[in-house]
Order: C-alpha cells, then sequence, then structure tokens
C-alpha cells in the first residue's frame, strides 16, 4: 500500500509527460511552418542562384 501512495504522490513521472507533450506541440509547429513555407523558400533561393549565374 505504501508503495502505491508513493508512486501516485510522484510528480516525476508527470514532468516527463508534460515535456513529451510539449516536444509534441514544437514539433507539429516546425512542420507546419515547413509546410507553408516550404516552397516559398525554395523559390527565393532558386531565384537568387539565377541571379548569381
Amino acid at each position: 500500500m505504501n508503495k502505491l501512495i508513493q508512486f501516485l504522490k510522484d510528480e516525476e513521472g508527470a514532468s516527463m509527460a508534460e515535456y513529451a507533450l510539449l516536444l509534441g506541440l514544437i514539433t507539429v509547429a516546425i512542420a507546419t511552418v515547413i509546410t507553408a513555407f516550404g516552397a516559398k523558400i525554395g523559390t527565393v533561393i532558386t531565384n537568387a542562384t539565377n541571379v548569381i549565374k
């Protein structure tokens, strides 16, 4: 019974879950930005390359 109470009071697991959730949200945000601006960035780099030639 004491081990169960210790497990329920332990907050270390909650911290890990929060970090995992935060990492997931950051990953989704980065993927969204890359998807939204990926083609535009590629076009800008291509235009810059053509100007340099």
